[in-house]
C-alpha cells in the first residue's frame, strides 16, 4: 500500500499511457510542458551566467598547467575543447535510413574527442577537480591568485595533494576524467564503478594509480558507496554526480565556447535559424549543464532535447511524473541494462531535473539496436566510430524534422525547418580500444543488413 512518502507506482503505471510505453521499453518522444521558451536564463535561477563566467575564468587560470601536463592541449593553449564538425554525408545516410528527407543543417559536436579523457565528462569532472585543487593550494599558501598556475607542478604542491583524497561513483567516463586529472595533480583517487562500466576504463584508471572498486550493482550503488567512503575519511572530496553544482558549471562553459565556434564557421542562430541540440542523458549533470550554458549563449533560439536508452529513461521518468529522483526505472519494471553504459542510470538527479525544467524542450528514447545501426552509418559515411551512448542524440533530427510535430507547431517553427541547425552532441568514443570499436561496428552492420 502506498504511503505519503512512497508513491504508488502501480497506480501511476495503470493510469499513464506514456509510462506504459516506457515500461514496455518502446521508443517515445516527450514534450516538456514546463518549458519557458522566452525566459531570461541569465537571471532567473539559483545559478547564473556570472557563475558560468567564473568557471570559464578558472579554467583559463589552469590553462598553462594543463598545457604543460597534457601536450595534446598545447595547440589550444591548455583549453579542453572539442571540434564542431559538419556531417552532410551522414545526413544523406540518415535520409536513406529513415526513408525521408531531413531539412536543415546537421552538425556534430565532438566531445567524443575532448583531450585528456575523451568524453563530455572531461568538462565537468576535470573542472571540479581543478576547483578543489585551487582551493586546497590557496588555503595552504602554496598558490597565489596572481601567480602562474604552472606552480602546481611544484613537488611541494604534489606532496600537499597526496594528503588529500578524491572519491567518485561512476558508470565509467566521469570516473575516467576524475581519475586522470586527479592522479596528474597528485591526489589519491578512488573510483567506485558500477557493473556496466567497461573493463578497459577500469584498467586505464589502475594504470594511472587510481583505486577502482567494482560493484555487481548499478550506478546508484556505486555513488552510494563512494559517498559513504568520503564521509569516513578526512581531507576527502566527494564528487557528487547527482547534486554537484561545480560539475554542472563546468559543463555550462560549453555554451559560450560553442557560440564562438558557430561565429568562426559563419553559422547563424536566431529567430530565422533555430538551433536544435540533442544531448545523451544519464544522471543528467552533463546534458543539464550544457543546456544551461546553451540557453545563456542562444536564449530562446536554442531548443534542447535529452536522449535516453529505452531501458534507462530515468530523466524522462522523473520529469514526466514530477517525482524526479523519487522514482527509478526499476519502479516501472525496467532492468536498466543498456549497451550505452554512460547512460545506464536508473534514478535521475533531482537537482538537475528541477533546475533544467523550464529550459528543456523535451526528451526521447532510443533502443540499443538502433544505437548500433546509427553507429555503423556514421562510421561508413564519415569514417568516425563512437561508443554507442554517443549516438543517442542522432534520432532527434528525425523527431523534429516533422512540421506536424506538436512542438514545432506550438512554437511556430514549421516554416524554419529548411534553415534550422541540428546539433548532435557526441559524448564519447575516442579512447575506446580498437577491438571494442570494431565489435560495435560489426554489430551495427549486422543489424543494418538484418
Amino acid at each position: 500500500m502506498a504511503t505519503e512518502t512512497t508513491p504508488d507506482f502501480a497506480s501511476l503505471l495503470e493510469e499513464d499511457p506514456l509510462l506504459q510505453q516506457l515500461a514496455a521499453a518502446n521508443p517515445v518522444f516527450w514534450q516538456n510542458p514546463a518549458l519557458q521558451l522566452g525566459a531570461d536564463y541569465k537571471q532567473d535561477f539559483a545559478l547564473t551566467s556570472e557563475d558560468t563566467a567564473e568557471a570559464a575564468a578558472r579554467l583559463q587560470r589552469f590553462a598553462s598547467w594543463i598545457a604543460d601536463s597534457f601536450p595534446e592541449t598545447q595547440e589550444a593553449q591548455g583549453l579542453i575543447e572539442s571540434p564542431l564538425r559538419k556531417v552532410a554525408t551522414y545526413k544523406a545516410a540518415l535520409e536513406k535510413h529513415y526513408g525521408e528527407p531531413l531539412s536543415g543543417n546537421l552538425l556534430l559536436k565532438c566531445d567524443s574527442h575532448l583531450p585528456v579523457s575523451g568524453s563530455i565528462k572531461a568538462r565537468g569532472g576535470i573542472y571540479e577537480v581543478l576547483k578543489y585543487a585551487e582551493t586546497v593550494a590557496l588555503e595552504a599558501g602554496l598558490l597565489k591568485p596572481e601567480q602562474s598556475y604552472r606552480s602546481l607542478a611544484d613537488p611541494r604542491v604534489h606532496s600537499l595533494f597526496a594528503e588529500h583524497a578524491i572519491v567518485v561513483g561512476s558508470t565509467g567516463n566521469l570516473g575516467l576524467s576524475i581519475g586522470i586529472i586527479g592522479a596528474a595533480l597528485g591526489f589519491r583517487v578512488t573510483v567506485h564503478m558500477s557493473a556496466d562500466a567497461r573493463e578497459w576504463k577500469k584498467a586505464l584508471l589502475r594504470e594511472k594509480g587510481v583505486e577502482v572498486i567494482e560493484y555487481a550493482d548499478d550506478y546508484s550503488r556505486a555513488v552510494e558507496e563512494g559517498r559513504k567512503q568520503a564521509l569516513t575519511q578526512a581531507n576527502t572530496h566527494f564528487v557528487d554526480d547527482e547534486n554537484s553544482t561545480d560539475l554542472f558549471l563546468g559543463y555550462s562553459v560549453a555554451g559560450q565556447r560553442l557560440k564562438q565556434q558557430f561565429q568562426q564557421q559563419g553559422i547563424s542562430v536566431d529567430a530565422e535559424h533555430p538551433l536544435f541540440v540533442y544531448l545523451p542523458c544519464g544522471v543528467g549533470g552533463g546534458p543539464g549543464g550544457v543546456a544551461f550554458g546553451l540557453k545563456q549563449a542562444f536564449g530562446e533560439h536554442v531548443h534542447c532535447f535529452f536522449a535516453e536508452p529505452t531501458h534507462s529513461p530515468c530523466m524522462l521518468l522523473g520529469m514526466h511524473t514530477g517525482l524526479q529522483d523519487q522514482i527509478s526505472v526499476q519502479d516501472i519494471g525496467l532492468d536498466n541494462h543498456t549497451v550505452a553504459d554512460g547512460l545506464a542510470v536508473g534514478r535521475a538527479s533531482g537537482f538537475v531535473g528541477r533546475f533544467i525544467s523550464p529550459m528543456l524542450s523535451g526528451i526521447y528514447t532510443e533502443t540499443d539496436e538502433e544505437l548500433f545501426r546509427l553507429l555503423a552509418l556514421l562510421a561508413e559515411s564519415e569514417g568516425l566510430i563512437l561508443e554507442p551512448s554517443a549516438l543517442a542524440g542522432v534520432a532527434g533530427i528525425k523527431h523534429l524534422n516533422q512540421a506536424s510535430n506538436p512542438y514545432m507547431e506550438q512554437n511556430q517553427l514549421q516554416d524554419k525547418l529548411a534553415q534550422a541547425n541540428h546539433l548532435i552532441w557526441a559524448t564519447g568514443g575516442s579512447m575506446v580500444p580498437t577491438v571494442e570499436l570494431d565489435a560495435y561496428l560489426q554489430k551495427g552492420r549486422e543489424l543494418l543488413q538484418g
